[in-house]
């Protein structure tokens, strides 16, 4: 069995359900965030998918995402990989997210339903993030030559994980496809494999 990667993003935390730009924030889950994560571990138990190591991210929402994957479906606690950690939104780090094209524009690329700043002061760019994906990679790849790995992180860095392993641009991946709390992608080395449709759960 070759080894295959997946990414899931966490669940709700309180800066995502009031419209804060979080990155390195480290609020906690919320209600719905906890029932997001819930839903992700029994529809991935429901899609017949075993992992053999699960990572996360040092943030909270992340850990407490991927710890109730891991109660769930009977895994080993998850392993924190402080290179899995969110994006540093420099400035914008607690800003409101509808001021990102009031602070950021031009210097922004609006997607469905995500508006992304690129560079503001402090923050790490797309290709930085890049950088840290390919690593996050390598040490995966140094560690693991088979079976399935579950990363739970972040959307920012999430989609740059995926377009680092699938060798996309950065700019087609923020586009092409949302990540939201609580999605799954497969990371398919042909580019074609994104959000994983799991089953739906009543919350």
């Amino acid at each position: 069995m070759a080894l295959q990667i997946f990414i899931a993003r966490h669940g709700q935390n309180h800066d995502n359900a009031n419209g804060i730009l979080n990155g390195h924030r480290d609020l906690p889950l919320t209600a719905i965030g906890l029932q997001q994560a819930r839903d992700l571990a029994d529809g991935i138990n429901e899609v017949g998918l075993q992992f053999a190591y699960v990572y996360c991210s040092p943030l909270v929402r992340s850990h407490q995402t991927a710890q109730i994957v891991c109660e769930r479906n009977q895994l080993p606690d998850p392993m924190v990989l402080p290179e899995l950690i969110e994006r540093d939104f420099g400035i914008m780090t607690g800003k409101p997210q509808s001021s990102i094209k009031e602070l950021c524009a031009p210097d922004i690329i609006q997607a469905d339903p995500i508006t992304y700043f690129l560079s503001p002061k402090g923050a790490e760019t797309f290709p930085d993030l890049i950088k840290r994906a390919e690593r996050v990679l390598e040490i995966i790849e140094s560690k693991h030559t088979d079976g399935n790995i579950l990363l739970v992180g972040h959307g920012d860095f999430g989609k740059m994980i995926y377009a680092a392993a699938t060798k996309t641009s950065w700019e087609k991946v923020l586009a092409d496809f949302h990540f939201g709390n609580g999605d799954l992608i497969e990371v398919s080395p042909s580019g074609e494999s994104h959000v994983i449709k799991l089953p739906q759960h009543n919350s």
